[in-house]
């Protein structure tokens, strides 16, 4: 799949942002070696320990659906460049320490970086 179509269902998949209390609102398109992708959206909670990131929820979206084989991964929070937290990197890595994790502005530009440069390596496991 082209990545640019992976950013627009990312973007498509804010829309659907629960985010009340910190108006940040997050979209994600996670393709999986399949050719099937999960979207997901961040979804807050009052008790923020609660809230699910927008990673989060398209990964938990396609392990319940028995895929874990991730090629990539867009995430779309709008006009700025946006790198997943620590807990969403450390989700992906369960599955994909290989994976693509496409950034875009809101704008025509995007950045790609492999997980392990947005993670420490000792974070990473060995399989």
């Amino acid at each position: 799949m082209d990545y640019k179509k992976l950013i627009e269902l990312a973007e498509a998949a804010r829309e659907n942002a629960y985010a009340p209390y910190s108006s940040f609102r997050v979209g994600a398109a996670l393709l999986c070696r399949s050719g099937n992708v999960f979207t997901g959206c961040n979804v807050e909670n009052l008790s923020f320990g609660a809230t699910i990131c927008a990673e989060r929820c398209a990964v938990t979206k396609a392990v319940s659906e028995g895929e874990r084989d991730f090629l990539a991964i867009a995430i779309y929070a709008g006009e700025k460049f946006t790198s997943p937290c620590g807990i969403c990197l450390q989700t992906l890595c369960e599955f994909a320490p290989d994976i693509d994790i496409i950034l875009p502005d809101g704008e025509a530009e995007y950045r790609i970086y492999k997980l392990c440069e947005l993670m420490p390596i000792n974070s990473i496991p060995i399989k």
